[in-house]
């Protein structure tokens, strides 16, 4: 005996058949598996395409962006090793350090460019090494008045390895008397964006030198496991210190960018629903038009102990296999958009002959992926509850049929 829930499914199939419908019926219906599909396949590229940026800043922009920082309120830190204990003790940090930051100027001739000197410690973890040909990183740590600058800044500056530099460092937070200082350009970091356009790498003795300290340095530097816990870090480890400083963190300088990320992925969950809401308004459409072709066999089913709950049933499987059918298709183009994305960026970019992301302005040059399973299973999740939810009211009307007035309609 065939079960009632396989019943109602194998009549739900009969009714979605295309011989059992007209054909505007027919259009209706394949129009909302047609929204549902394509609903889910541009929501899961662009939610893979936000999660793709969010890794970017994370692992790549954050990597040389301090997540930490407490800098000197008195030009110079009193006790920074007990700063850089207290820091390295706390678990969620992975590397600290000392550095001094300071503004100059490169002059040649009568013109003058301005630059953000980082002087670090060479011996100790740095991120920039990552961007640093292997033998100018070791220049650096050998060479006495050695600089690293960005790509772009040394293009601009027409500079390159082995040629001299006259850097105007301010003298008390003016540059009415800056000090000068003859540098040697030992090699140059390519890292993207801004940072190339104005940064400048110097070791701390050099970097001693240029703002007149004998020792010490002006700030701390921190570098965590989670990028998110920045605020929290900063605000347990600045408790522990002496010193007077200034506490900053990456999600205070630099947090518009996440927050920006956070805002377009907000839209596109509102996108989402809207989208998939139209798509689902065409599944009730198509079943109320259904029923009303259907009263004849309603009563009919009805008469043969067919109870209402079971064709209630029976439009809610109807509803939902035009979801179901949307979902698997739109998933399954939606992980292959995404798995391809990248390419067609290239090859759009290749036949427009310009670039969507400058890497000199956005520091990456091609759209970031990041496919996760729990956004394709999240996306299908919603598609597949709207579209029941879009199928109750059909079916709650189909129900209520009356049995007589269907037979003799």
């Amino acid at each position: 005996m065939m079960q009632p829930w396989n019943l109602t499914w194998q009549l739900a199939l009969r009714f979605r058949g295309r011989r059992e419908r007209s054909g505007f019926i027919s259009f209706i219906s394949a129009s909302s598996t047609l929204g549902i599909a394509l609903g889910c396949m541009v929501f899961i590229a662009g939610l893979s395409v936000m999660n793709g940026f969010e890794k970017v800043l994370q692992e790549r922009f954050l990597s040389l962006i301090p997540h930490v920082e407490y800098t000197a309120v008195n030009q110079q830190l009193k006790s920074p090793d007990d700063i850089l204990a207290v820091s390295r003790a706390h678990p969620a940090v992975r590397y600290a350090n000392e550095v001094i930051r300071t503004q100059a100027m490169v002059q040649q001739g009568a013109q003058f460019t301005g630059v953000q000197v980082h002087a670090i410690d060479t011996s100790q973890t740095q991120a920039i090494v990552d961007y640093v040909a292997a033998d100018a990183w070791q220049a650096l740590q050998k060479t006495s008045g050695g600089v690293v600058l960005g790509h772009q800044l040394a293009q601009k500056l027409k500079l390159t390895p082995g040629d001299k530099l006259m850097l105007l460092v301010a003298q008390n937070a003016n540059f009415k008397e800056p000090k000068r200082v003859r540098l040697e350009v030992v090699g140059t970091f390519n890292f993207g964006g801004q940072v190339d356009h104005q940064y400048a790498y110097v070791n701390l003795a050099t970097g001693r030198d240029l703002v007149g300290l004998e020792q010490g340095a002006t700030a701390i530097e921190l570098y965590l496991h989670d990028v998110m816990q920045a605020q929290q870090v900063a605000n347990e480890v600045g408790y522990r210190i002496q010193d007077y400083v200034y506490i900053d963190h990456w999600m205070r300088s630099q947090g518009h960018l996440y927050r920006d990320i956070q805002l377009v992925r907000f839209v596109m969950y509102l996108v989402l629903i809207l989208v998939l809401a139209v798509a689902c308004f065409n599944i009730v459409s198509t079943l109320i038009m259904t029923v009303q072709e259907k009263q004849r066999h309603i009563g009919i089913l009805r008469t043969m102990g067919l109870r209402a709950q079971q064709i209630m049933r029976v439009f809610i499987w109807q509803g939902l296999q035009n979801g179901l059918v949307g979902v698997a298709f739109g998933v399954l183009a939606g992980v292959a958009l995404t798995l391809a994305l990248p390419n067609l960026m290239a090859a759009l970019q290749w036949l427009t002959g310009s670039s969507l992301l400058a890497s000199d302005v956005y520091f990456i040059n091609q759209i970031p992926v990041d496919l996760q399973i729990w956004n394709v299973v999240m996306v299908a999740a919603i598609a597949v509850i709207m579209s029941v939810l879009a199928t109750i009211y059909p079916a709650w009307r189909a129900a209520k049929t009356e049995i007589v007035r269907a037979i003799s309609g």
